[in-house]
């Protein structure tokens, strides 16, 4: 009897007093036994909140800030040119302009759904867009009036 007792509820008490041990003395909240509260939890969305909040009117101000979203009204003379950076649009409104293309192409017309080449007439009230930063535009032949939105200079 004292060998069952010696070779297997002593080990069984031993098991016993580690695990009890273990859990006694372990931290909650610690690596091996994460724990989250809700105060917790509560503190991370509000943070989480804020910085959101924040972004968004950071993003707001810009668009808000940013005079390349407007559309420009520009008067160009007789015999002047009107070259756009890439992105620009542009709207004949009045007038009469032709098509100034650069080495790779025309303008896009977003209106009629084509490409314009270079001495091409602009067709009134279409949206056209500048491709590429590379010298297009457009020319007026008679003074013109256009609705832009981007970077331009006029010549």
């Amino acid at each position: 009897m004292k060998n069952i007792v010696k070779k297997i509820i002593l080990p069984i008490v031993l098991v016993f007093i580690v695990l009890c041990t273990t859990v006694v003395f372990s931290e909650p909240g610690s690596e091996k036994d994460p724990l989250v509260s809700l105060s917790y939890l509560e503190k991370r969305m509000e943070q989480l909140k804020f910085y959101i909040d924040e972004k968004l009117l950071d993003v707001s101000s810009r668009l808000q800030n940013n005079s390349s979203n407007k559309l420009e009204v520009v008067e160009v003379s007789s015999g002047q040119s009107l070259i756009g950076k890439s992105g620009t649009e542009i709207i004949l409104r009045g007038g009469e302009a032709k098509i100034i293309a650069g080495e790779l192409g025309g303008l896009c017309d977003v209106t009629s759904g084509t490409d314009l080449g270079m001495d091409r007439a602009i067709p009134a009230n279409h949206l056209l867009i500048i491709p590429r930063d590379d010298g297009r535009g457009a020319f007026a032949i008679r003074d013109a009036i256009f609705l832009v939105r981007g970077d331009y200079e006029i010549k």
